[in-house]
């Protein structure tokens, strides 16, 4: 790491500051939201959407953390709270005793389909409305070069303790 810091020039801080105030605003938007509508914060909505779009709407809970990025302790909680809500449930996996399986259960299945309407409308009058074909393009190239780099930062930790999903 270099010894001098590489302070952002002023239109690198003008976006980084413009990034930290909308997914600020935006994450608290999409929570109020959904908690109105389904009494689910975006981190629940994202997790049922994740089952859902996978085969057999089952993941280990390993992988589930993973493509959540979070640790396995804050998904065992968040599961355990939408199991009792019925909305998941928590198994062995039969081909693997040290695993853990998440599936999506048909209550959850429908509460997708009943709230996923007001979501993506939400999504679509807070972020698209606002946003040029052209700049959607951008936005999802943007995203996907950082989301690369970070990949690519994770991939070269020599610990992988230090990264979230990897942690009990």
């Amino acid at each position: 790491m270099p010894t001098t810091p590489r302070w952002l020039n002023p239109e690198e801080r003008r976006a980084w500051l413009a990034y930290v105030e909308f997914s600020t605003h935006l994450s608290d938007h999409l929570n109020r939201q959904l908690r109105r509508d389904a009494g689910l914060t975006h981190a629940d909505y994202t997790l049922l959407a994740h089952l859902s779009s996978v085969p057999g709407q089952t993941l280990t809970m390993s992988d589930l953390a993973e493509r959540l990025k979070i640790t396995r302790s804050r998904l065992t909680h968040a599961v355990t709270r939408l199991q009792q809500a019925g909305y998941v449930d928590r198994r062995d996996d039969p081909t693997n005793r040290r695993n853990q399986l998440a599936a999506l259960t048909e209550a959850g299945r429908q509460l997708l389909e009943r709230v996923a309407p007001g979501h993506v409308e939400t999504v679509r009058q807070a972020v698209f409305d606002a946003l040029t074909p052209d700049q959607v393009r951008q936005f999802a190239e943007i995203g996907e070069a950082i989301n690369t780099g970070l990949k690519n930062v994770d991939a070269a930790q020599d610990d992988e303790e230090t990264l979230p999903w990897r942690r009990r």
